[in-house]
């Protein structure tokens, strides 16, 4: 035991204390937290330019009931009106055609210096479509449309509740479907990059007869477990450190930074008590709630610990198995790649199954070990049935045992093993050896 300990503190120490590593670690939060956030962000803290829109009205109806706001405002336009864009009095203009009432389908053509703003061709092509609508219906003869029009008049918004939360308590789906990828592409880049980084190791030592060295003082497989518990620790020191950035960023920085009536929304949509009708800005209100609820965001990283530490162990194990059997990497890109189809058939799953985390597909596909890890991180968010992480990684802690037994049967044999490629026929009869 205490030479195990010293193969784990070795490999620990030795990529901890690596300025990448440090660098690493500080930065990514802050950028994971500005890939989440930033949408919500630009559309609070965006100012777009204020736009002076002319208009030339040839049927002298439409102008005086066009609305303006901050953003953009109408006003009525003779003379040229590219003279006037030039000077810079306007910046840019409409054409209203007097026959405009008489096609079902008219097409206006609205010249901008600069881009159309998205707002302005949508405010514009509805205010367009309701004056000249009204103007129709009034040669039907009917009275008060005005009033009538308002009176029926219904903006419908769809809020999602599910009945086995609390209200306030779940996600939207298009926010859970976000994090849910977000924590699985983590995932995918962590086992990809520490458990090649296993392998890479392996192969290294093994062209420097440090192995050989090594296994003289250690048992094969006491090595192999070394050598992956250490670098699995790296992973897990990596994952706790952003866990407490993040924690730290969404509990003093985000609200400082976010206005006192938008805090006070967030606050109270995850209380339960916002008035849904009250606001247009849903999507952005529900994506500041979870950037700011550290308690969620410390319950998603310590299933995401949980998962990865399961998903590294498993396939660190293949990876050792796979550097032990050859000399360079060039021999490994071959082998490797029966490790690698897995992992990324189980990011292609988690995209598709985003908008049906419970289907039939899902669940099983979650429980499978070699799929597990990612899949499962993508459905959590949607807020399933608690049972389900759970069996899911006691599955995959009992596969990963399976694993390593396996695999360091593999071991032993290949680290003594120069000279030759070896194929999968070698490595299974490897494995079967006494």
């Amino acid at each position: 035991m205490n030479n195990l300990g010293l193969i784990i503190q070795r490999e620990y120490f030795e990529r901890v204390r690596k300025k990448s590593f440090i660098v690493t670690t500080l930065l990514m939060p802050v950028f994971m937290i500005l890939l989440m956030g930033a949408p919500a962000l630009i559309m609070l803290f965006s100012t777009p330019d204020h736009n002076v829109i002319g208009v030339v009205d040839n049927t002298n109806a439409i102008y005086p009931r066009l609305q303006g706001n901050d953003l953009y405002e109408f006003v009525p336009l003779d003379g040229n009106p590219q003279t006037k864009v030039d000077e810079g009095e306007i910046d840019g203009y409409i054409i209203i055609p007097s026959d405009i009432e008489k096609s079902s389908n008219p097409v206006l053509n609205l010249y901008m210096k600069n881009a159309i703003p998205i707002e302005l061709q949508s405010s514009l092509s509805s205010q367009i479509n309701g004056i000249v609508e009204n103007d129709k219906l009034l040669t039907y003869n009917i009275q008060n449309l005005p009033e009538i029009m308002d009176a029926v008049k219904t903006n419908v918004k769809i809020n999602e509740v599910r009945l086995d939360k609390e209200e306030g308590e779940s996600l939207a789906s298009n926010l859970s479907f976000l994090i849910g990828m977000f924590m699985s592409f983590l995932l995918y880049m962590f086992l990809i990059m520490y458990g090649q980084m296993v392998m890479t190791s392996i192969i290294e030592e093994k062209n420097n007869r440090v192995l050989e060295l090594v296994v003289s003082s250690v048992k094969p497989n006491q090595l192999m477990f070394g050598k992956i518990t250490g670098i699995g620790l790296v992973a897990i020191t990596q994952i706790v450190l952003w866990g407490i950035i993040m924690a730290f960023i969404s509990t003093l920085f985000l609200p400082a930074i976010l206005p006192e009536e938008i805090l006070s929304q967030v606050t109270q949509m995850r209380s339960g008590t916002l008035d849904m009708g009250a606001v247009d800005n849903y999507e952005t209100l529900n994506a500041l709630s979870v950037l700011t609820n550290v308690g969620f965001i410390i319950q998603l990283f310590l299933w995401l610990i949980l998962f990865l530490v399961g998903g590294f162990l498993l396939y660190a194990a293949m990876f050792a198995a796979v550097g032990s059997a050859v000399d360079n990497i060039q021999d490994a890109s071959q082998l490797q790649s029966f490790i690698l189809i897995p992992i990324i058939i189980a990011l292609i799953v988690s995209v598709s199954i985003g908008n049906a985390p419970n289907s039939a597909m899902a669940v099983w596909l979650s429980m499978i070990p070699f799929t597990s890890p990612m899949v499962m991180m993508s459905r959590i968010p949607a807020g399933i049935d608690l049972w389900q992480p759970w069996v899911s990684a006691v599955i995959l802690y009992a596969s990963f045992a399976l694993m390593v037994w396996f695999a360091g049967k593999i071991y032993r044999i290949g680290i003594f093993m120069y000279g030759k490629k070896p194929n999968v026929k070698d490595l299974i009869k490897w494995a079967r050896y006494k």
